[in-house]
């Protein structure tokens, strides 16, 4: 099953579940807001595949938004597990990266 996150109303970033859900997950580890890390702690283990980041107030799109730009893909590089795909997913992490801004 795929997942996808609405960066923008008329922008969509979609990934394969097991992507979405360590995109995710990179977040939870990484926010402060324990309101917004269960919510998406729900999304991950109720395999609900889908995310918008309007959704959110301000600051926590802000914060969600400056994580992605900063450190998804050097933790993806770090963390993702080698192997044949690993290059595609850090790809699409990258684009992720860079689509998201405040």
């Amino acid at each position: 099953m795929a997942g996808l996150i609405r960066v923008r109303e008329d922008l969509d970033w979609s990934a394969s579940g097991a992507l979405f859900d360590w995109t995710l997950e990179f977040l939870i580890d990484r926010l402060e807001d324990e309101v917004v890390k269960l919510r998406l702690q729900v999304i991950v283990d109720n395999k609900l595949g889908s995310l918008s980041l309007s959704d959110f107030d301000e600051p926590t799109s802000r914060s969600i938004t400056e994580r992605l730009r900063k450190g998804l893909v050097a933790a993806a590089l770090r963390d993702l597990p080698a192997g044949d795909r690993k290059n595609e997913a850090v790809e699409q992490l990258v684009t992720l990266a860079e689509q998201v801004r405040f």
